[in-house]
């Protein structure tokens, strides 16, 4: 690596020289140095986000990219002065993958070698220059559930599918340096990376030439973010970026803004980790910090473990900040120690941080930010978020009204009726908490029960509305609106963290020995994001308990909260469909946009793991769990959350004795060898990929097919017409094909030409390094409104030549072909969510030259512009409704190569 040289020019006499406590040294350079030179006048008080930059910065400047006036930019950074518009490269250490968004790189990798043979260039020049990891987590699907075989009959299900796909990467895994895969069944990317792929500090070559750097970071997938929890600075990218970073060139940055986040106080008892962080996504995303870091300080960050931490880094995307960063400290080195790293590397990662002024403690000097928010640990409540986005935070006890009152369109009249059938006389007796709800109960303290609690209550029946019976393995049930279809414990969200993952446990068995169990139209689901939670779930004794309820493990990987749900019970599809009923999905992830869990499902609600099981145990969202039961038990006695929910400190003590170091020493220390499938895999051999034309997972795209040495120049943009007109909030969900492919669409009308089958059609993400699917799958969200057919939803659009509605890749078809450039007309926060490639490259397809907008998510922006898509913005003030724009119009756009 060109980085780790010690002829590397180094203009300013920075590099020094690191003792390390095995007596080995490694060199670093200082950022003290700036003060020396006067370039800056103290480090103390700058965000620990602006010095992790600015180590980077002048660690590479005199390199290809980076030169004098880089550093010196960085080193004027100022709360004043930092309004970004000062662009510099910014050299990440590492890339890691998922294969949903991991694959196409591979892909586009190979197709560069093929399009560089062709050339008769050398083949092995097109390499990973920057070490990448790619974690297989995406292809996992919930088919089977509820039973002790699910997850092995999930994994089987998963290689007949995606051999295809897992050839390529034993392929890649082979051909390239610098690039190690993590075999299925192995864990979520976020998590892995966590547990054990990230160094915190860094150390590139060997003897003299080893240098120590912060270890920093881009992903494929837009929650990379989740590795600041560990004080690495890492975000998303879409993969267009990844292959450049991994193709040795730099991410291009504007002078940074940090927002700061001073917590103070500790969480209640009751509370967790997720609902802090969706106070946190509720907070932020009202503030605005799209395109801006935020870094979280304060003392109140002592009271937060390294898992809680990372719960909240996770959901940078959600709150719209480009990252959001934990500073290392004591509880870094503590969760180092806990996951099985080595002494040696955890003595580097102190001592290294504590000599460049990158180690946080409860008396380091406040930062100074650019702007600063405040928030009170005790102050968070428990909360679901949804129905339709994450930042949407919903208390506990208004989850049925917020969700009737959402739908009251389609449930009818009556549908914001809060009483009862019957009126329920409810006595409350005053005290301090650990009152009994029910006689003989011990009942742990729960925000808004924790002075008062309920002696008596009376059974309640609220109203239902749409309710109709259904019959699943002859047991006999009531659905209506607000059931509860899918109750997942699922996403690098929540299951990296023992608190929730264990209280989900110790919850389960608290119902299960008050004789609950969960209504028989609940799909229940475990997917832990690393095999390091089963054992700690099961040396804990809960497993037992959660099986019980039917929250066997399905798999390892992201499950549900992709849209990896798999089908709903038969019946239970039926039901809903012939009633319209709408029905719910509750899971632990971190996105619920329309459409994305499972197309038969409306309303979704992200929630901890604990509530996740009691709100499977309810089987409804219709409800007020403050007050309500979540269940009876088989004497006919209601049983109330406050009931079954466990202690801080039954919680702690199953932490203690049940999470250990070697567990995780002794799950990675063979992370890379996968079980005996993976092994069996035929490993293709050549520095080539041999491509099949018969193939419906992998194909050579056509970005490279035609290359050419020079490059072409920039036209104009002449007689387009509009393909596409949609509003504010449209999401990379809705653009780039995901979740399962229907079989009345374009792509499952290729696929069926090319005798596949639809049981076998898999998912969109899972056939992403097939540009012919993917381009039909494009724009193709069932819940997609496109303005220029407004009585449908879906994958329409009107072809204007005749006015006739057909699918939005039938009309692109006739359009390329007379050869009309396309256009599409937007909102606000175009092309906000998950950093997807296919949202760029679909439209590209598709022949869309420019997408206009009121504004653009970062992310995705950088990926149309990287595509050859121009994202042009209305002027401040206007939109296409302001100046009359109907979708109709012949648009021109002219002097695209001068700007």
């Amino acid at each position: 690596m060109s980085d780790t040289s010690s002829s590397r020019p180094d203009p300013i006499g920075a590099r020094s020289i690191l003792s390390t406590s095995n007596g080995t040294s490694v060199a670093y350079y200082k950022l003290d140095k700036l003060i020396d030179n006067g370039m800056l006048d103290s480090i103390d008080r700058l965000p620990f986000t602006v010095r992790i930059i600015l180590e980077n910065v002048l660690r590479n400047v005199g390199g290809e990219f980076i030169d004098q006036s880089h550093l010196e930019a960085m080193a004027k950074w100022t709360p004043a002065a930092s309004e970004g518009d000062t662009e510099f490269p910014f050299m990440p250490g590492r890339v890691v993958l998922q294969d949903f968004t991991g694959v196409p790189c591979v892909v586009d990798l190979a197709a560069m070698r093929s399009a560089v043979a062709k050339l008769g260039g050398d083949v092995t020049r097109i390499n990973p220059l920057v070490p990448a990891d790619l974690v297989i987590d995406h292809s996992v699907q919930v088919d089977r559930f509820g039973t002790n075989a699910a997850f092995a009959r999930n994994v089987e299900f998963e290689y007949e599918r995606n051999t295809e796909r897992y050839t390529l990467l034993r392929w890649a895994q082979t051909a390239f340096q610098n690039f190690r895969v993590v075999p299925p069944g192995t864990g979520i990317v976020h998590q892995v990376n966590l547990e054990y792929l990230a160094s915190v500090v860094a150390v590139r070559g060997s003897g003299g030439d080893s240098v120590a750097f912060p270890d920093t970071l881009v992903g494929t997938d837009s929650h990379t973010t989740m590795i600041n929890g560990l004080g690495v600075l890492g975000w998303g990218v879409g993969g267009i970026e990844a292959e450049a970073v991994l193709l040795g060139q730099p991410q291009y940055l504007l002078k940074p803004e940090v927002v700061g986040v001073k917590f103070s106080g500790g969480m209640r008892p009751g509370t967790t980790a997720t609902d802090l962080v969706l106070a946190v996504t509720q907070l932020l995303r009202s503030h605005g910090v799209v395109g801006r870091f935020v870094e979280f300080f304060g003392t109140g960050l002592s009271n937060l473990s390294l898992a809680d931490r990372a719960t909240i880094a996770n959901m940078a995307p959600e709150y719209g900040a480009t990252a959001g960063l934990f500073p290392i400290d004591d509880e870094t080195l503590r969760y180092l120690r806990l996951t099985g790293r080595s002494e040696d590397q955890i003595d580097l990662v102190e001592r290294y941080a504590k000599t460049q002024g990158l180690f946080r403690t409860d008396e380091t000097p406040d930062p100074d930010y650019n702007e600063l928010l405040e928030l009170d640990l005790a102050t968070i409540e428990p909360s679901l978020a949804g129905p339709k986005r994450p930042q949407d935070r919903v208390a506990l006890g208004d989850v049925g009204h917020v969700f009737r009152t959402t739908y009251a369109a389609t449930l009818g009249d009556g549908a914001d009726i809060e009483d009862r059938d019957e009126e329920v006389q409810v006595a409350r007796l005053e005290g301090e908490g650990g009152s009994s709800l029910t006689p003989g109960i011990d009942a742990p303290q729960m925000p808004g029960l924790a002075a008062s609690a309920v002696a008596e209550r009376a059974p309640a029946k609220r109203r239902r509305f749409g309710e109709v019976s259904v019959h699943i393995d002859n047991v006999d049930a009531e659905m209506h609106h607000g059931s509860v279809a899918i109750a997942a414990i699922t996403s690098c969200t929540n299951t990296s963290n023992p608190s929730v993952m264990l209280g989900a446990g110790l919850l389960a068995k608290k119902a299960v020995e008050r004789g609950l169990d969960v209504p028989p139209y609940v799909k229940t689901s475990l997917a832990p994001g690393s095999q390091v939670v089963t054992r700690y779930l099961d040396k804990a004794g809960v497993t037992p308990y959660l099986n019980a309820l039917g929250f066997h493990t399905v798999g390892y990987g992201c499950t549900t909260c992709i849209g990896n749900s798999g089908p709903l019970p038969a019946s239970v599809a039926k039901v809903v469909d012939d009633n319209e009923l709408i029905v719910a999905s509750v899971i632990s992830g971190n996105r619920n946009f329309e459409g994305r869990v499972h197309p038969q499902i409306r309303a979704s609600f992200l929630a901890s793991p604990p509530l996740v099981v009691a709100y499977a145990l309810a089987g409804t969202v219709d409800t007020n769990l403050d007050v309500d039961p979540v269940g009876y038990d088989p004497n006919g006695d209601p049983v109330y959350l406050a009931d079954i929910w466990p202690t801080e400190e039954e919680i702690a003590d199953a932490i203690a004795n049940a999470v250990e170091p070697a567990m995780f020493r002794e799950e990675y220390n063979t992370v890379f060898a996968g079980d005996e499938r993976w092994q069996n895999l035929p490993v293709p051999e050549g520095e080539l990929f041999e491509w099949d034309a018969w193939s419906t997972y992998v194909q050579e795209p056509p970005f490279f097919q035609d290359f050419k040495k020079r490059a072409k120049p920039v036209e104009d943009i002449t007689g387009a017409r509009v393909l596409v007109k949609v509003g504010d909030s449209v999401t990379t969900d809705h653009i780039s094909p995901a979740g399962s492919i229907a079989k009345s669409s374009p792509a499952g009308e290729y696929l069926q030409e090319r005798n596949v089958e639809s049981p076998d059609f898999n998912s969109y993400g899972s056939r992403r390094g097939n540009d012919r699917i993917m381009v039909r799958g494009t724009f193709a969200n069932i819940r997609l409104r496109n303005h220029l057919t407004p009585d449908k939803e879906g994958n329409w659009t009107k072809y204007f030549p005749n006015d006739k509605e057909m699918s939005i890749f039938d009309a692109s078809e006739k359009y390329q072909a007379e050869g009309t450039s396309l256009v599409v007309l937007a909102g606000k926060e175009y092309g906000t969510g998950s950093s997807r490639d296919w949202a760029a490259k679909g439209p590209l397809l598709l022949g869309i030259k420019a997408v206009i907008a009121e504004s653009f998510e970062r992310i995705h922006r950088s990926n149309l512009v990287g595509m050859g898509i121009l994202p042009l913005q209305y002027k401040a003030g206007e939109n296409a409704e302001s100046l009359g724009l109907t979708g109709e119009e012949i648009f021109e756009i002219s002097n695209i190569d001068a700007t």
